[in-house]
């Protein structure tokens, strides 16, 4: 037993949020627990300038918060799904993933009153592979530029005119209060979203008994059982930043549904799959859509994207 427990984070104003979410869930279940706040800068929040696609992927947001863990210095971690890579280090585990906000895209434009409306050659920031593949296979007159940093950093370069309009994970938006901001959600058949997204976990040492009982509660089955399937594709396809891989799985009336892509960084090439079983097969399902995905001819995309392509 504990009374005091310590939770590392990144100290952007969404990661704030999410932990201070935990904190507050956390104290509610346990009113004399003391929660203190750790805020983390990692490799990712400090190269702003570059795509994450060619410094490291998304490993860069968690792996010093996952060094503080397994040196003792925090108990527990909060992330965004979608940064946390499909392996972890030795030792760690997910103990909870929350229940998931909106997991869509979110369309943001000051010139236009939809993505279908922007005009021909408008200028379309994201710092997402997957979504720019996606937006290019339907408009390639597009023109895709790179947006970093943190939420309120890119909404003010969209104020400041760097960009016709700009695309967002909405669960952010929707968390720090800019609902009011969001022009459209895109339909996931426009723009399936990455794996995870929306969803929050919580990232502890796999043999601290308290913790793992204490964060329990906190797991959201349906959430868990959707994130799992998408990141059982994701490890299958060995997929990272340089290349667009997106996942989404939904479970209605006790059938899990699994939709995932690979693309060609230009949009040109989109394959695309989907598989549907029981909640109980959410890691095989995941593995069953990558290898559909491969059998159609992801494989050839993948290797071409890391430089692996036969000669």
């Amino acid at each position: 037993m504990k009374s005091k427990i310590i939770i590392a984070t990144r100290g952007s104003r969404l990661a704030l949020w999410q932990a201070e979410w935990v904190r507050s869930e956390l104290r509610r279940l346990n009113p004399s627990l003391e929660v203190e706040l750790l805020k983390i800068k990692t490799t990712g929040d400090k190269i702003l300038d570059v795509p994450l696609s060619k410094v490291g992927g998304k490993g860069l947001f968690v792996k010093e918060i996952e060094e503080a863990m397994l040196r003792g210095e925090a108990d527990l971690a909060v992330h965004s799904m979608k940064d946390v890579p499909t392996d972890l280090p030795k030792g760690l585990h997910l103990g909870a993933i929350l229940k998931r906000e909106d997991p869509r895209d979110a369309f943001i434009s000051k010139k236009a009153a939809s993505f279908s409306s922007l005009p021909k050659g408008a200028t379309v920031g994201t710092s997402s592979l997957r979504r720019s593949c996606q937006l290019l296979s339907i408009r390639p007159d597009l023109k895709i530029t790179t947006l970093r940093g943190n939420l309120d950093t890119r909404l003010r370069k969209l104020e400041e005119g760097q960009f016709d309009a700009i695309i967002l994970a909405s669960a952010g938006v929707k968390r720090l209060g800019f609902e009011s901001k969001i022009t459209e959600i895109l339909d996931v058949k426009l723009s399936l979203p990455a794996i995870g997204q929306g969803a929050i976990g919580i990232e502890c040492r796999a043999d601290d008994g308290f913790i793992n009982s204490l964060i329990s509660p906190l797991n959201h089955k349906e959430t868990s059982v959707c994130v799992r399937a998408e990141r059982a594709a994701l490890k299958r396809l060995e997929g990272g930043c340089q290349v667009p891989i997106a996942a989404h799985a939904r479970l209605a009336g006790g059938v899990l549904s699994v939709q995932g892509l690979v693309g060609s960084v230009s949009g040109d090439r989109i394959i695309r799959g989907s598989v549907e079983g029981g909640p109980d097969e959410a890691e095989s399902l995941g593995i069953r859509l990558a290898e559909e995905l491969l059998g159609q001819g992801a494989k050839e995309i993948l290797d071409e994207v890391y430089g692996n392509a036969s000669p």
